[in-house]
């Protein structure tokens, strides 16, 4: 089987059409730091992510508003770590986002694990971006015919460039949701029955919030990585 054929998970992420996450992105982004340069930097980055895209015909993104509750049988997608740290916490959730079991979940059931990442706060939570990460049905259906699982590991996660720069321009923006923008880095390992494999480098940067005395929660991710 060729390598291509071997991450349909990651290929079932580019069928997203980018245009609502980036807009989101832009939103979050605006509401959590109220800087004019990051702002700038995701719209501008989320531009050149929609324009080098080439999306497919596919189901469109559930609403927010369905977003499955989190229940007891959640299969192998762990529950949240309780950390207050948003780089810990972003590292835990790349490992997350990245890893999956179709052996042992449902899609449901992977859904509803994931959204018990979230942050509660409606105003910032973007399930959309999200539980777009996660193949349609049918794309599950065959992908558990074949018994494929994935784990990932983590590099190292750290502040992109742009964030820092608007932090230390406006330190008291970040105090409005305490929302965090990190980049992480590390590699996802797949395999099936009869043998097959594969692994690939992953980058993600994810929106985490952390606020003060609270355990951190996901909010979303960006449209492209951000160095």
């Amino acid at each position: 089987m060729p390598k291509r054929s071997l991450s349909p998970l990651h290929r079932a992420t580019t069928h997203w059409t980018t245009g609502r996450r980036i807009l989101v992105a832009a939103v979050v982004i605006a509401a959590l730091l109220g800087a004019a340069g990051l702002t700038a930097w995701f719209t501008s980055r989320g531009g050149q992510s929609k324009t080098g895209a080439s999306p497919t015909a596919s189901a469109p993104n559930p609403p927010a508003a369905t977003a499955p509750k989190p229940s007891a049988g959640t299969g192998a997608v762990p529950a949240p770590p309780k950390l207050t740290d948003p780089l810990a916490y972003a590292r835990a959730a790349a490992v997350m986002l990245w890893s999956y079991d179709t052996r042992t979940t449902s899609r449901d059931q992977h859904l509803a694990g994931m959204n018990a990442w979230m942050t509660s706060e409606t105003k910032y939570t973007d399930w959309t971006a999200i539980s777009g990460q996660v193949p349609d049905p049918v794309l599950w259906s065959r992908m558990a015919d074949n018994a494929q699982y994935a784990t990932a590991a983590v590099g190292e996660a750290h502040f992109p460039s742009a964030f820092k720069q608007a932090l230390a321009e406006n330190p008291s923006a970040i105090t409005e949701a305490y929302i965090y923008a990190v980049t992480v880095t590390g590699k996802q390992t797949i395999a099936w029955k009869g043998g097959g494999g594969g692994a690939e480098d992953r980058a993600v940067t994810l929106a985490v919030q952390c606020r003060p005395s609270s355990d951190c929660a996901l909010v979303s991710l960006a449209p492209s990585v951000a160095p």
